[in-house]
């Protein structure tokens, strides 16, 4: 078996399970409170990956807010945050995006094969481009993760990237965080989209823990043994 991080997958959502609205505007799902345990997640993780889409639509930044949770990962040999990771297959990423010009921290962008060359002369002052198959291959991006030291990953969306590595069953977690209101309105993102589950009526999904914090319910699933095996659990 090919080594891979530990991966979870961290999302915030509506009742009904929209990611955002049909608007502009960046719809907040969540709460200061649960802001900072993300912030905690982040600070425990090696890499953070989202797809070229969520830097295009949200322009996130990806960094360790707290400057205490930031000392301690200097203190433990680590950079102050963790790696930033994207994936792309076509490579139309602004190079002048948070992602890349917001912290003091190595960023990865594996591209589809043939973008390689185009990804360079766009990217590579800003980043380091690797080449991720054609399509790229989730399973290939991981174990080149695994391979420059990255152990613990976590890929905080959009909808494609939920739905690649779920389907894929690159998933050890879920931490799935559900807004007390519904957007009713089908243009806008879905947690995930279709796809072949391996989590389905015949093989239901762990649920390790049901958190409240304050008006938002964290749901935690354990999705592969390595949940049980590792050392964070919170």
């Amino acid at each position: 078996m090919v080594e891979r991080p530990y991966t979870l997958l961290s999302c915030g959502m509506s009742i009904d399970g929209y990611l955002d609205d049909a608007t502009r505007d960046r719809l907040l799902l969540s709460n200061q409170a649960d802001f900072d345990r993300v912030d905690a997640v982040r600070a425990g993780c090696d890499a953070i990956l989202v797809g070229a889409a969520t830097i295009r639509q949200d322009n996130p930044r990806l960094l360790v807010r707290s400057a205490e949770r930031r000392a301690a990962r200097v203190a433990r040999g680590q950079a102050p945050h963790p790696l930033k990771v994207t994936v792309t297959g076509r490579c139309d990423i602004d190079p002048a995006a948070q992602f890349f010009t917001v912290g003091d921290v190595d960023k990865l962008v594996y591209c589809a094969s043939g973008t390689c060359a185009s990804a360079k002369e766009r990217l590579g002052a800003v980043a380091t481009v690797v080449d991720g198959g054609d399509p790229v291959d989730l399973h290939r991006v991981t174990a080149d993760l695994a391979a420059r030291g990255v152990r613990r990953l976590m890929v905080e969306g959009g909808g494609t990237m939920h739905t690649q590595f779920l389907t894929a069953g690159l998933a050890d977690e879920l931490q799935l965080v559900v807004a007390p209101f519904f957007v009713g309105d089908s243009r806008a993102p879905r947690f995930v989209s279709d796809g072949d589950f391996p989590w389905g009526p015949g093989r239901r999904a762990t649920l390790a823990e049901v958190r409240q914090i304050e008006d938002v319910v964290l749901l935690r699933y354990a999705l592969t043994d390595r949940f049980f095996q590792s050392d964070h659990k919170s």
